[in-house]
C-alpha cells in the first residue's frame, strides 16, 4: 500500500444526489496531489471524506497503509485520530489566540524541540516579528501562512488544503504560492489540495486528478493533462480555446490553418479541432512562412487589447483557405506587449502541441 493517502472506489450522495461517483485517488507521501474541477464537481466533499468530517457511504480510506474508513461496515475513524492537518479556505485561525498560541494549539506535547520548529517555522514563512500579535491585525498572506503552520505543527502523515490561496489578492497570491510550495517541499508531508484554478494546479502539483460532475476524467502530470487532455472539457480547463467543426474526411479536418490530420477519427464522424490562444503565433505582415510542420494563414488585425503581460488580438482570417469573403474570429494571446493598427495584416500559425482534435457523438 502506498504511503499516503488513498481512496478507493468512492461514493457518495446528499439525499437523492450523488455527489462522488466511484472515485479513487492516491496523494503519495512527499508529493502534492491537486483536486482540480469547476464548483459543485465534489472536490471538497471529497476532502472531507478523506479528513474524516463526512463518513464514507461506499468506498475505502487508507492513510499510511492503515484502513480508516470503510464503506461497507461503517468504520469511520475520526479525524482526531487520522493524524492529518486540515487547512480551511478561510484558515479558522482562533481570534482570541495569538499567532504563536494559534500553532501551537494542536501540538499535544509541546517540547522543545516543536517549540524550535514553531520558531523555524515563524522565520521560514517572514511572520516571526508577528508571533505576539493576533490574527486580526495580519494580512491574509500572512494568516495563510499562520495557519500553514498551524496545520504542519502536529507532524501529521497527509496534509489537506481546501482553496488555501483564494482570499488572497493576485499580487500576493504567487509570491504566498512559491513560499509555501517550497516550505511543504521540506517538510516531506502527502499533501491533497482543493482548487478550481488551473494555473495554481499547473504551479503546485505534482498529481492533478480533474473531475467533473462526481467522476474523475484524466489524471496525471501537469504537462500530461495540459499537452495531452483527454477530451474538450479537460482541454478547456485550461482558457478559452478557438473551436473548428467539421466532418472528417480523408483522415482530415478543415480549419482555417488549412486540413488539420485527425487519424484517431474515421471519416464521415463529425468532430472538432480545438487550438489554444497561446498555440496561435503571429507575425506583422502576410508573407511570412510557418515553421515546419505548422498549419498557416494570414488575416487582419480586427481588434487588440493591451492586458499588462500579454496581449489579447481579435484576427478575421478565411475560414477555410479557398475562402474569399467569409471570415472567421480568432481569439490569440501573445506574450508582451503587441498593438498593431486595425486593419494590419498578419501571419498567423498554430503549434501542433496546443491543438486538439476529439471526436463529438
Amino acid at each position: 500500500m502506498t504511503s499516503g493517502l488513498v481512496m478507493e472506489r468512492i461514493r457518495h450522495a446528499f439525499g437523492a444526489a450523488e455527489v462522488l461517483k466511484d472515485v479513487s485517488l492516491v496523494a503519495e507521501a512527499g508529493k502534492l496531489t491537486c483536486l482540480l474541477g469547476p464548483s459543485g464537481c465534489g472536490k471538497t466533499t471529497l476532502l472531507r471524506l478523506a479528513a474524516g468530517l463526512e463518513t464514507v457511504q461506499n468506498g475505502r480510506v487508507y492513510l499510511q497503509g492503515k484502513m480508516v474508513a470503510n464503506g461497507h461496515d461503517g468504520m469511520c475513524l475520526p479525524p482526531e485520530q487520522r493524524g492529518i492537518g486540515l487547512m480551511f479556505q478561510d484558515y479558522a485561525l482562533f481570534p482570541h489566540l495569538s499567532v504563536y498560541e494559534n500553532i501551537a494549539f494542536g501540538i499535544k506535547d509541546l517540547t522543545s524541540e516543536r517549540r524550535q520548529w514553531i520558531e523555524a517555522g515563524l522565520e521560514r514563512m517572514g511572520v516571526a516579528k508577528h508571533r505576539n500579535s493576533y490574527p486580526h491585525v495580519l494580512s491574509g498572506g500572512q494568516q495563510q501562512r499562520v495557519a500553514l503552520l498551524r496545520a504542519l505543527a502536529p507532524e501529521p502523515q497527509v496534509l489537506l488544503l481546501d482553496e488555501p490561496f483564494s482570499g488572497l489578492d493576485v499580487t500576493r497570491r504567487a509570491q504566498v504560492r512559491e513560499d509555501t510550495l517550497n516550505f511543504l517541499k521540506e517538510c516531506g508531508v502527502a499533501v491533497l489540495m482543493v482548487t478550481h484554478d488551473p494555473e495554481e494546479a499547473m504551479f503546485m502539483a505534482d498529481h492533478i486528478v480533474v473531475m467533473k460532475s462526481g467522476k474523475v476524467v484524466q489524471a496525471g502530470t501537469p504537462v500530461q493533462i495540459y499537452f495531452h487532455p483527454n477530451d474538450a472539457f479537460v482541454a478547456e480547463l485550461f482558457g478559452p480555446m478557438n473551436h473548428f467543426e467539421g466532418v472528417v474526411d480523408k483522415g482530415q479536418l478543415q480549419t482555417p490553418f488549412g486540413p488539420f490530420p485527425i487519424p484517431s477519427i474515421p471519416d464521415g464522424q463529425h468532430a472538432q479541432v480545438l487550438v489554444r490562444m497561446e498555440g496561435i503565433r503571429v507575425t506583422m505582415g502576410a508573407n511570412h512562412e510557418a515553421p515546419e510542420g505548422c498549419c498557416s494563414t494570414t488575416g487582419r488585425i480586427e481588434e487588440a487589447y493591451l492586458l499588462g503581460r500579454s496581449s489579447h488580438l481579435h484576427i478575421l482570417v478565411p475560414r477555410t483557405p479557398r475562402s474569399a469573403t467569409d471570415e472567421v474570429r480568432l481569439h490569440v494571446r501573445v506574450p508582451g506587449v503587441m498593438k498593431p493598427e486595425e486593419g494590419a495584416a498578419v501571419s498567423v500559425w498554430a503549434d501542433p502541441k496546443q491543438v486538439f482534435a476529439f471526436a463529438i457523438p
